[in-house]
């Protein structure tokens, strides 16, 4: 039980260490993409920068708005960052202290519970604009949320499993039968995240900063802390059961999945902002019958 605790907590530890160098080599690649430097000056390389954004906003004062639910308004920052550190104990290794025979179903679950902080949040700061941002990230997240979880179910059927151990096993990548599966994928993994070009939740030029608007300080780093775990998760989900096969090898996992986080930031630096609305007919109009007829061309071989 001990040893489990601690493997837990390393295993936090160890996602947020990589949340904060992650947040490093964005915006290096973003000050490449525009022709500037990026962090340069904290440390050599400026590889101190993300500890001194640490401090910078966990030292800053806290502030709640006036006539905010402040129960909520300090829990939905706090549940968006257990949610995404909470998916990280389904993460394939040698080391696991145990494994979990229907890993993907509770995959499902968690990340199926993240539009509660989103809401929360946006709705116990008492803002126009943050409960507006809310509203939009909501239901921008439960409609990805559909064909992202089918494109899964596509890919737990090929490999007739639903644990993640027995898919980095597998002997033959999934992409390779239908790679615009992999594209519905990828653009659904952006989209859930709020990332850019698909950043609705956080529309700047819109809302003000969205749903985290009246957030600051330590506040806004558990969110941000949140919303970067889920992006590291999301590319390791994309080479567990899209490169199944291909990543037997622990450094070769994490090699795919570092590649597959830096695609995150190359679409942001190279795509502008799209607009909402068609943002939800590329769901329901698009994906979402492209996914169930590739679903049911799969039963259908398995039955026949």
């Amino acid at each position: 039980m001990l040893l489990q605790l601690i493997s837990s907590v390393g295993t936090c530890l160890c996602v947020l260490l990589g949340v904060a160098f992650f947040t490093l080599l964005e915006r290096k690649v973003l000050g490449y993409v525009q022709i500037r430097k990026g962090p340069n000056k904290v440390g050599l390389w400026g590889i101190l920068q993300p500890f001194a954004d640490a401090v910078k906003l966990f030292v800053k004062q806290k502030a709640t708005p006036h006539d905010s639910n402040q129960l909520l308004f300090w829990f939905a920052p706090s549940l968006g960052l257990i949610l995404a550190l909470s998916v990280w104990h389904l993460y394939p290794s040698n080391f696991s202290f145990k494994t979990v025979c229907w890993g993907l179903l509770l995959f499902f679950c968690i990340t199926s519970l993240n539009v509660y902080s989103t809401m929360l949040a946006g709705w116990a700061s008492n803002s126009k604009y943050a409960f507006l941002g809310a509203l939009r990230a909501a239901a921008q997240t439960i409609s990805y949320e559909v064909s992202m979880l089918l494109v899964l179910l596509f890919s737990s059927l090929l490999l007739t499993s639903s644990s993640w151990d027995i898919a980095v096993n597998s002997s033959f990548p999934i992409f390779l039968l239908l790679i615009p599966m992999m594209v519905v994928w990828f653009t659904s993994t952006v989209a859930e995240t709020n990332r850019a070009p698909f950043d609705f939740a956080e529309g700047e030029s819109e809302l003000v900063s969205g749903f985290n608007v009246e957030f600051g300080g330590g506040l806004f780093a558990l969110l941000f802390l949140g919303e970067y775990a889920n992006i590291l998760f999301m590319s390791v989900v994309t080479s567990v059961w899209f490169f199944s096969g291909s990543v037997l090898v622990p450094i070769a996992l994490s090699t795919l999945s570092l590649f597959f986080a830096c695609m995150f930031l190359f679409v942001r630096g190279a795509y502008p902002r799209y607009r909402y609305d068609l943002l939800m007919m590329l769901c329901w109009k698009s994906f979402l019958p492209f996914v169930l007829c590739a679903l049911m061309l799969n039963i259908l071989s398995m039955t026949l």
